[in-house]
């Protein structure tokens, strides 16, 4: 369910890394507790983002939830087609809906303190 080349948050981001950019996205389980997605508020790119600081929001039909950067650096890509079809972070959290790119300031965050394994975080949330 989880893809294990990526990494997690426990704030239900996950990461992966190409080079020098990630892609982020919200996972699995953070959608299905969220329910039927309605709109995905994300930042302009040329902005920056912080590892644990919030980048942008999801509201769905019975919440709006912060979503917060599992990495640091500048945002180089957002996804477009979520704006007028934000339920496809219900149907697809792990691949055509991701949510930013950003080129990476700092590489040593994917291993650091509250990142986990594709294992570890579905141990985490108890799938």
């Amino acid at each position: 369910m989880y893809p294990e080349n990526y990494k997690y948050t426990k704030e239900h981001e996950w990461v992966s890394v190409e080079g020098e950019t990630g892609t982020i996205g919200i996972t699995h389980h953070a959608q299905s507790e969220l329910g039927d997605i309605v709109y995905v508020d994300l930042p302009k790119i040329g902005s920056t983002v912080s590892q644990h600081q919030t980048f942008g929001s999801v509201e769905s039909v019975k919440a709006v939830s912060d979503i917060y950067s599992p990495v640091s650096g500048e945002v180089v890509a957002i996804n477009d087609s979520l704006s007028g079809a934000p339920e496809k972070l219900n149907a697809d959290p792990h691949g055509e809906a991701w949510l930013i790119r950003v080129k990476l300031s700092n590489a040593a965050e994917l291993s650091g303190e509250g990142m986990m394994s594709a294992a570890e975080y579905a141990q985490y949330v108890g799938a």
